[in-house]
Formats: C-alpha cells, sequence, structure tokens
C-alpha cells in the first residue's frame, strides 16, 4: 500500500513515481517497457534510491508497441523513451541494427557476457528458461518427462488418457512462443514428431503463460511445454501443486533486452537507468524481488545466470542477443513455420 502511494496512474498503462526529493521540476526519465509495472517497481525503487532527484514515467505496453513508438516517433523528429526494454528479442535487435539505438559504454560493458551484448547498444538484461511444468499430483505413480524424447514417449502412453490436458504457447499469437518454437527446431531434429503428439493429445493453446499455469495449478492440465521459466517459479513459490522441469536434452533460454533509443529525450537518464539495471545492485533486485534470474557475473546464487551454468552447464542454450534473430521476423520464414505447425495440429 505504501509502495502504491508512491506512485500515482497517468494515463492507461503509464504510472508516474516522483522525486524521492520531492522536487517539482525533477527531470524526468521515460521507460517504455514490457514488463508489467508492479513486477518492475522494485527496480523502479532501487534506481530512485541512487537517485533521488530523478522521477520516473514508466509506460507498460505490449512489445510490439514498444518497437512501434520508438520507430514512429523517431521517424518523425521526436523525442522518445530514454530507455525501452522488451521480451521481444528480436524487434529489440533490429532497433539496434536499424539505427534506432545509441551506443552505451557503461561500466559493466566490458564484463557483460558476449553472447549477451551487441556491439554496447543492446544488452541482454535477464536469463529465462523455457520449462516444462506439471500437476504434481498427476505424477505421482512416476516421474514427468526430463527430455522431448521423455515427453513424445509419455504422449504416447497416455495421449488418451489426458487428451486436452497439455498446453503451450500458440506461436501465432505468442512472440515468446514462436521463439521457443523455432530454437526448437534449430536444436531438435525430432521436433515436429512431438508437436504432432501433442495434437493427437488435444493439446490446448494460449497466448499467455498465466493462462497455462493456472490450469496446470487446479489439474486441469498435467503439463505445459515451453514455457517462460520466470513465470512458472512465481507460480511454483504460491501454487505447491505445480512442478517445473528444465529439460535435460537441452533448455532455451531467452532475455528481455534493454537499450537507450537514439532519439531519447534524455538519453543521460536512460544510460543511468541501464547502468543501475546492469549493477550488481540492480540484478540482484532482480534476481530476489522480481524473481527473474541475473545475467550479471557479479551476483550469484540459484536466480542467475552464473548459478544455472555452474549446475546445468550445455544444457543450456542462450539466444544470442545478435542480428541473427532478425531472421525470425522474416515474413516468408515466419509464415512457413506457422504454416507447417497448423498443418501437423490439424492432421490430428
Amino acid at each position: 500500500m505504501l509502495a502504491a502511494s508512491l506512485c500515482s496512474p497517468a494515463l492507461a498503462g503509464e504510472t508516474f513515481y516522483p522525486a524521492p526529493e520531492g522536487k517539482g521540476d525533477a527531470p524526468v526519465l521515460v521507460v517504455y517497457s514490457s514488463l508489467d509495472e508492479p513486477l518492475a517497481r522494485p527496480m523502479i525503487k532501487g534506481f530512485q534510491a541512487a537517485n533521488p532527484d530523478v522521477a520516473v514515467r514508466y509506460d507498460e505496453m505490449l512489445t510490439g508497441e514498444v518497437y512501434d513508438r520508438v520507430v514512429k516517433e523517431t521517424d518523425a523528429g521526436q523525442k522518445t523513451a530514454d530507455f525501452a526494454f522488451s521480451s521481444a528479442m528480436d524487434l529489440q535487435v533490429k532497433l539496434s541494427n536499424d539505427g534506432y539505438a545509441q551506443r552505451s559504454d557503461l561500466p559493466m560493458s566490458e564484463r557483460w557476457p558476449q553472447w549477451a551484448n551487441w556491439r554496447n547498444t543492446a544488452y541482454a538484461l535477464t536469463f529465462e528458461p523455457a520449462v516444462f511444468v506439471y500437476h504434481k499430483p498427476s505424477f505421482r505413480n512416476e516421474k514427468p518427462p526430463a527430455s522431448r524424447a521423455e515427453f513424445l514417449d509419455y504422449l504416447n502412453r497416455h495421449g488418451n488418457d489426458i487428451y486436452g490436458r497439455i498446453g503451450t504457447y500458440d506461436i501465432e499469437r505468442s512472440g515468446v512462443g514462436f521463439l521457443f518454437m523455432a530454437r526448437d527446431q534449430e536444436q531438435f531434429g525430432d521436433i515436429w514428431t512431438v508437436i504432432r503428439a501433442m495434437g493427437a493429445a488435444g493439446v490446448k493453446l494460449y497466448s499467455t503463460s498465466s493462462a497455462i499455469l493456472e490450469r496446470v495449478a487446479d489439474g486441469r492440465f498435467v503439463l505445459g511445454y515451453n514455457i517462460l521459466g520466470s513465470y512458472a517459479a512465481d507460480w511454483v513459490a504460491r501454487h505447491p501443486d505445480v512442478g517445473i522441469v528444465l529439460p535435460k536434452d537441452y533448455t532455451v533460454v531467452m532475455s528481455r533486452i534493454g537499450l537507450v533509443p537514439q532519439a531519447a529525450a534524455s538519453p543521460e537518464l536512460g544510460r543511468r537507468y541501464l547502468s543501475f539495471f546492469m549493477s550488481k545492485e540492480g540484478q540482484t533486485i532482480m534476481a530476489r524481488e522480481l524473481q527473474i534470474a541475473a545475467v550479471s557475473p557479479d551476483v550469484a546464487g540459484c536466480n542467475t545466470a552464473t548459478g544455472m551454468q555452474a549446475l546445468l552447464g550445455a544444457q543450456l542454450k542462450p539466444v544470442p542477443v545478435s542480428p541473427g534473430l532478425m531472421v525470425y521476423l522474416d515474413q516468408v520464414k515466419r509464415a512457413r513455420l506457422i504454416a507447417r505447425w497448423n498443418e501437423v495440429l490439424r492432421t490430428q
């Protein structure tokens, strides 16, 4: 309640955090972000504790809206956000590659993992695996699948018994779902056999993680495939019947990317926020309070890239921040993958 009283809502999707020092003419950091504002609040509060002279305007929007607003405002000769943060890795890299992001040379730049830094313009700031989720009471008599081969075997043995009780993302409507499926196609040669088996088991498709996790938690679903681990971990903490498996054959890891737009109204504030996000303090806040795994090599613990990599090693396959991501924006290739997805599911 106290946190809510310290920030005031403005337009829909926009929240204003006054400068803690109380000056009405304080400089305002403008953030465009796809992260839910309640989740982002601890990071904003941490930043303002270190920068009490700065107010923050937080604009929550969909990933496509983050991209579109930065491009449209820049092309119109207007100022745009000082910091853009989005889970649409492909769109964020496209902003950087097309000249809509400016270089940010920061204290942590040289130490940041190479896969997570594209030319000091686009930085991966989170480490979020794609996991299997399962309803624990439904697996009292056997272990849940721990690989795609085991997932396929389970579906082949129990498909009729659990018909309509499997969930995954609709890759036509979910950007992260499409990314995970595209990586599956690159990593696992027999992925279409898995998709066909899910279709035969009456898989249900959703655009959000919460829709799937809700149904796993109450037992309507027994399994969820390729679910974003950060959201799954939050549900596990609150719902004892939900379990998580990081698939042992390979675990795709996506990241939310932060950058300072080329046309930022106050780029120095954007860099200050990005620098805090990358600092040990900021990454610790993210791991402990936002419950999203940290990327920084300076932060230890199980909810960090360092901790996960020490435990799982080559099993983890982070998606590199590079122009290679833009292949997923190729409309012909995208349409081809979606068409095959729909065809394989429909054949059942």
